[in-house]
């Protein structure tokens, strides 16, 4: 049966959070593991959703995982600037991986940020090792832009994030 990319419902909101918050944890990109203080925003679904749009991939009923769409001047924007649209968050179930659900939740935020009157780019934060990430980024067009590269908690020097960007 065919993937389908959605808005979450609030009903998802609690599965989704999980999904998210294990993709996370499993693949060892929360420095402080199960103590760490991004875990809970990325269980915080509601919030997000109240904010930004939150996508998800579901495939016969079950969800595969989801992504939070920011538009231009979105209040859960880390670093878009004026007239960019913010990808965050981008987590699919270990279940569920390697079946299209995170490229297609990319290609979503990007044909939002396109219908998205004066939005003229997309921009997303990665860590180093989200290696298949960066993958789907570049096979649909972001490149690097490390002059944007930031450090979401300056106090640990060896916390960069690196940004990518696609010009629509």
């Amino acid at each position: 049966m065919d993937m389908h990319i959605r808005l979450a419902e609030p009903g998802e909101y609690a599965a989704l959070g999980e999904i998210t918050a294990q993709a996370y944890l499993q693949d060892g990109l929360l420095d402080f593991g199960e103590s760490d203080w991004y875990l809970g925003e990325l269980r915080d679904v509601a919030k997000r959703a109240a904010a930004a749009d939150v996508l998800v991939a579901v495939r016969s009923g079950v969800l595969l995982g989801g992504v939070t769409f920011v538009p231009s001047g979105g209040p859960m924007a880390d670093i878009a600037r004026p007239g960019e649209a913010e990808i965050r968050m981008l987590a699919v179930g270990h279940a569920a991986r390697g079946q299209g659900a995170g490229e297609a939740l990319v290609r979503a935020c990007v044909d939002r940020a396109r219908a998205t009157a004066g939005c003229t780019a997309v921009v997303l934060s990665t860590q180093r090792t989200m290696h298949t990430a960066h993958r789907i980024y570049e096979r649909l067009g972001f490149v690097r832009v490390p002059e944007r590269d930031w450090n979401p908690i300056p106090e640990l020097d060896d916390i960069t994030l690196l940004t990518y960007e696609l010009t629509l």
